[in-house]
């Protein structure tokens, strides 16, 4: 099954960006090329059901298992050793992608309180897209009793863009809502 930002961005997105920038070549065009969910997690170490947690809360938002993410040498004030787990990440490629982008865009977002856009600011640059989220509860996968705390996460949103102009051009027009400042 296509999805609906996919057929979205080949039959709309894509030639108006190829106008727009005056590209030659149709894979000069920016597109999205993945999206990685990060969560660290502190309390890892000492509570092992977080860890738990964690897991089950990224595999419900994404649709796929998360990597677990270890420590790779020992840190003596943060009683780290090394391999102990300190969090998990997701990258999403394909038809996940473009899902998970899609209810992030239209479903999500919007359900954070007090929203008002998210920052144009966090491009990194070489058109990579950084947002960091502050509760798991704006996903409508979680279910608010089944929680045990308020944990946040990071999404990388990894464009083929050379700017950061494209890949804002390009989000735009997939609708994320970016704030006006």
């Amino acid at each position: 099954m296509t999805q609906r930002l996919k057929t979205l961005y080949s039959e709309t997105i894509a030639p108006k960006l190829k106008e727009q920038f005056g590209y030659t070549n149709l894979h000069q065009i920016p597109k999205v090329q993945k999206i990685v969910i990060n969560r660290g997690l502190g309390e890892a170490h000492q509570n092992a059901r977080a860890l738990e947690a964690t897991l089950q809360e990224l595999a419900k938002i994404t649709g796929q298992r998360p990597v677990v993410t270890r420590a790779k040498k020992a840190i003596a004030g943060f009683k780290i050793r090394e391999g102990m787990p300190v969090g998990a990440m997701v990258t999403l490629r394909s038809e996940r992608m473009y899902a998970f982008l899609d209810r992030l865009i239209s479903i999500s977002l919007p359900r954070i309180r007090d929203f008002r856009g998210i920052s144009p600011k966090s491009f990194d640059g070489r058109g990579n897209y950084n947002l960091g989220v502050r509760e798991q509860l704006m996903f409508p996968e979680i279910d608010y009793d089944s929680i045990d705390r308020i944990r946040g996460m990071d999404i990388t949103i990894v464009t083929t863009a050379k700017t950061d102009e494209e890949a804002r051009a390009l989000l735009r027009g997939m609708g994320m809502p970016f704030r006006d400042s």
